[in-house]
């Protein structure tokens, strides 16, 4: 990722996007910032948000589409963990 202009950076992966989504509230909430600087953060962050829930609508497209029954139909199934080992 490069540093010189961040209008056109583009994320590896949803969670690198997410990390750096996380920094920028961080540089945001400690409130030191100019102005400036506050507002291109803040539309970098913008940017971000966009590309993660871009993402996860895809994962969720992929989701449902694992769920379709024999005819199509969406079907709802309960997340089962896979059992902790429990022994003592």
């Amino acid at each position: 990722m490069t540093t010189t202009s961040r209008k056109h950076v583009k994320y590896e992966n949803f969670e690198e996007a997410l990390k750096r989504l996380e920094n920028l509230i961080q540089q945001l909430e400690s409130g030191d910032l100019p102005l400036e600087q506050a507002l291109q953060i803040f539309e970098e962050g913008m940017r971000l948000i966009r590309f993660c829930t871009h993402k996860l609508d895809e994962v969720e497209k992929k989701v449902e589409i694992l769920l379709r029954d024999e005819e199509g139909r969406l079907v709802t199934q309960p997340f089962v963990a896979p059992a902790e080992n429990t022994e003592d």
